[in-house]
């Protein structure tokens, strides 16, 4: 399995959530990027988050928020050492 420019979009928008406060939502306007627009669709599809237009993240979502900012972390990490 590889990163397709889809998933990664998915992946750049589960790491706008913030894991400190999870009664902080995301709004992803019509005038966004489409590419950012149909991720918040594919992940309001696969239960991650409550609405079409992002929404607060599921339960589900929020492991693969801190899946995903936790491998940020890592690979951040990882380029500066």
């Amino acid at each position: 399995m590889s990163f397709t420019p889809e998933l990664v979009a998915e992946l750049e928008l589960l790491s706008l959530f913030n894991l400190g406060n999870t009664q902080e939502g995301l709004k992803v306007h019509h005038v966004a990027a489409p590419e950012a627009i149909a991720a918040a669709k594919r992940l309001h599809a696969k239960g991650l988050v409550t609405q079409e237009d992002g929404g607060y993240l599921t339960s589900l979502g929020l492991d693969a928020a801190e899946h995903a900012q936790g491998l940020l972390t890592i690979l951040k990490v990882a380029e500066t050492a």
